[in-house]
């Protein structure tokens, strides 16, 4: 109830491709279909954050987290915070046209607290932790004491939140690594042509030490009865 409420651009989403605040969306169904199944492997762990990777740039894992967060938003008995951990190629601000000035880099930088950075951005139960410039020396940010505190805050807050963490490329530096350890599941998002066998087979090689729950294949253009991408 506190959190800030920005309102957002319907146009923008959907040139972004954010659908599942969209009832008749005919992509909807397909992230409702993921985060029945994420949520079920989640609560039958006791998770209760998720990780969103890819192997390579270009996958659409963003685009993947957003929707994804809205869904779960969606069911009355949950809320879902996204939290934008690409601290070099910060875009869910960009994805969702969220234009703020308070951010992530803020409460790195002790200048505001938590839930001053904290946006609700126009969907009931959803909450966003944007990023709005790159963090140097991204990696030993995230392997900070710091953010242990900040993930361990997120997570115990509120009993009914799923906390989604929008990471980096897994194969684009070592950020991810540094940070899931933390974090009790991952999900890898493929996106179709962005990747090479070599780079899928090595980044799920890396993501198997931790709770891998499945991939999604991104950018499908196989026809099926209810395909949009």
């Amino acid at each position: 109830e506190q959190t800030q409420p920005v309102p957002l651009d319907a146009a923008h989403l959907d040139r972004h491709r954010v659908v599942s605040h969209q009832k008749t969306h005919p992509a909807t169904w397909a992230f409702d279909v993921l985060r029945t199944q994420v949520l079920q492997k989640m609560d039958e762990n006791g998770w209760r954050t998720i990780a969103i990777t890819s192997p390579s740039v270009e996958s659409g894992k963003t685009v993947v987290s957003v929707n994804l967060a809205m869904s779960i938003a969606k069911q009355t008995n949950r809320t879902a915070l996204l939290v934008d951990f690409d601290l070099r190629r910060p875009s869910v601000s960009r994805t969702l046209g969220l234009n703020r000035s308070l951010s992530l880099n803020d409460v790195l930088a002790g200048r505001v607290d938590l839930g001053q950075a904290l946006v609700n951005p126009g969907v009931e139960r959803f909450v966003v932790l944007p990023t709005n410039q790159p963090v140097e020396e991204a990696a030993e940010v995230l392997s900070s004491g710091k953010v242990a505190g900040l993930i361990d805050d997120l997570r115990q807050r509120y009993s009914d939140r799923v906390v989604i963490f929008d990471l980096p490329p897994i194969l684009v530096a070592d950020d991810v690594m540094a940070v899931l350890p933390r974090i009790d599941c991952v999900l890898m998002v493929v996106g179709s042509g962005a990747s090479t066998q070599t780079e899928i087979e090595e980044a799920s090689d890396r993501l198997s030490k931790h709770n891998l729950l499945g991939v999604v294949l991104n950018r499908d253009e196989t026809p099926t009865q209810n395909a949009y991408y």
